[in-house]
C-alpha cells in the first residue's frame, strides 16, 4: 500500500526503449513509437489519480535531431496526432500541458497545436503535464545564464543578488518544483542530458523495462520503492 502523504511532488520520466521493444517483436521502429505515445495517456491518468502535481516527460531531445529524417517526421507527426486526440481529454480532466525546450526546428504545424493545447488548458489546477520536446539540460543552463545577464543589463537584476534559487527562476521549470523522483525506463541508467540542475536531490530509479510496456502498476511500484529511501539533502542519519 503506498502512503499517500508521502507522493512525489515532481515525477520526471524518461521514455527509453521504444526502438528496442519493436526489434525484438520484429516490429518497424515506428510501431515502438506509437506504442510508446500510447502508454503516456494511462500513466498520466494514473499519477493524477495519486495525486503527483507535475509529470515530465522527456519527449524528444536536442541530440534526437541526428536521428534518421524519416523517424524525426515520424515522431512529429505522432505527437501531433496525439495532442489532437488529447487536448480536450486534458482539459476534462484538469490537466495544465507545459512545454520546456526551444521552438526551432520544431515543425511549424505541432507548434500551433502546441499553443493551442497549452491555451485550452492554462487555467487548469489539476496535475501539470510537462512535455520536454527539443530539450537538452546544458542549453537550458546556458539559456538561464543569457536571461539573467539580459536582466543585469537592464537593471532588473543585479550579480550580488544571484542564489541558487533566483537562478533557478530562469530555468525553463521556472514555478515548478524540482522533481523528488527520476524514472528511467529499459535498464539504461544514465540522465542523458536531462534536468541536470533540477535533478540534484532525486531519487533515482531504473527498472529494466521498456517504455511501451510501462504501465499504472509500475508507477505505483516505482512510488513505492521511492517511500523506502530515505531522503537525507545532505544530512546526517
Amino acid at each position: 500500500m503506498l502512503d499517500k502523504n508521502n507522493i512525489p511532488k515532481h515525477v520526471a520520466i524518461i521514455m527509453d526503449g521504444n526502438g528496442r521493444w519493436a526489434k525484438e517483436r520484429g516490429l518497424p521502429r515506428s510501431a515502438g513509437h506509437h506504442a510508446g505515445i500510447a502508454r503516456v495517456k494511462e500513466v498520466i491518468k494514473a499519477a493524477s489519480d495519486l495525486g503527483i502535481k507535475v509529470v515530465t516527460l522527456f519527449t524528444f531531445s536536442t541530440e534526437n535531431w541526428s536521428r534518421a529524417k524519416r523517424e524525426i517526421n515520424l515522431l512529429m507527426h505522432a505527437l501531433n496526432n496525439f495532442l489532437d486526440r488529447q487536448i480536450n481529454e486534458l482539459d476534462k480532466n484538469n490537466i495544465r500541458l507545459m512545454v520546456i525546450g526551444q521552438d526551432s526546428p520544431i515543425p511549424q504545424y505541432l507548434l500551433a497545436k502546441i499553443k493551442k493545447a497549452k491555451e485550452k488548458t492554462k487555467d487548469n489546477t489539476g496535475l501539470i503535464f510537462v512535455l520536454a520536446l527539443n530539450y537538452g539540460s546544458r542549453q537550458e543552463i546556458v539559456d538561464a545564464v543569457k536571461k539573467f545577464t539580459n536582466a543585469v543589463i537592464k537593471d532588473e537584476a543585479n550579480l550580488e543578488g544571484l542564489d541558487m534559487e533566483n537562478f533557478s527562476n530562469y530555468l525553463y521549470t521556472a514555478g515548478l518544483p524540482d522533481p523528488d523522483l527520476l524514472i528511467r525506463t529499459s535498464g539504461e541508467m544514465r540522465i542523458s542530458n536531462f534536468l541536470l540542475w533540477q535533478l540534484s536531490y532525486a531519487e533515482l530509479y531504473f527498472p529494466r523495462k521498456y517504455w511501451p510496456d510501462f504501465g499504472k502498476e509500475d508507477l505505483e511500484k516505482a512510488i513505492e520503492i521511492y517511500q523506502r529511501r530515505e531522503r537525507r539533502f545532505g544530512k546526517s542519519r
